[in-house]
């Protein structure tokens, strides 16, 4: 009798645990069509200590990251991007928003400062042919050339980059600013090559550095593009979200 009694429980037991996986399984499912913070966050509070809390907390955590990035995307200024770094310094959207942070120090610059990449041989405002040192990598595949800039060539002519007549082939564009490394801008173009290749075929990157009191700052930049070509490209980068800035030849 004792054990058909303890059988008889065991067998309950068995099916109530049963049936609370499957009724957990069947709200899992439903939270994740919903996709909503809401939903997400109601099936916290339902199954705090479930199987799929773990998911559902990094889900919520997601979806928060995506709201917040597409209001800094919205406002689109240098103090929404740094807002948003500030509360995701660790998120899916963090390397795009310091991209974005530092595009807009450099597009803030004085107008009569040398532009970024003016200050060695990489300079948008060089021509593109005629002695120019600018590193390129042999094709629009290789990554951008090594961060070490050279030294200007002693027959380049301070004068033609000066030249506030913007002549063919004299700006450039810049794709991103890089504080941890120059393998950081290499990955950076490998990722825009891969999406855009039709975009920018046949350009030839580089990674300009420029010391500061803060340290070194690595910058992905194209030169050696028409004004028209260089607005081009970066419109629609930017259409897509992409960071892309304009860099205009250099001023007296």
């Amino acid at each position: 009798m004792n054990k058909a009694v303890i059988g008889l429980s065991f067998a309950l037991l068995i099916g109530i645990g049963i049936y609370g996986c499957s009724r957990q399984q069947s709200d899992w499912e439903k939270t994740r069509a919903a996709n909503t913070t809401d939903s997400y966050e109601q099936f916290l509070k339902k199954y705090p200590n479930g199987e799929f809390t773990a998911q559902a907390q990094a889900r919520v955590k997601e979806l928060y990251e995506e709201r917040d990035w597409q209001k800094a995307r919205d406002a689109d200024t240098q103090e929404a991007y740094q807002a948003f770094l500030k509360q995701y310094p660790e998120g899916k959207w963090t390397e795009e928003a310091r991209i974005r942070v530092e595009n807009f120090t450099l597009a803030q610059a004085p107008s009569n400062a040398t532009p970024a990449g003016a200050d060695t041989a990489n300079a948008p405002g060089n021509p593109a042919a005629g002695g120019s040192t600018a590193p390129a990598p042999a094709s629009k595949a290789k990554p951008p050339a090594a961060a070490t800039a050279p030294s200007p060539s002693p027959t380049a002519s301070p004068k033609k980059a000066a030249n506030p007549v913007a002549t063919a082939g004299s700006y450039g564009i810049q794709l991103g600013a890089f504080k941890s490394s120059a393998d950081a801008a290499n990955r950076r173009w490998a990722h825009l090559d891969k999406e855009y290749p039709k975009l920018l075929a046949a350009l030839s990157p580089t990674v300009a550095p420029k010391k500061s009191a803060s340290g070194t700052l690595y910058r992905l930049q194209v030169a050696g593009l028409t004004e028209k070509h260089a607005r081009a490209i970066c419109k629609s980068l930017n259409s897509k979200s992409q960071a892309c800035v304009t860099i205009h030849p250099a001023h007296p």
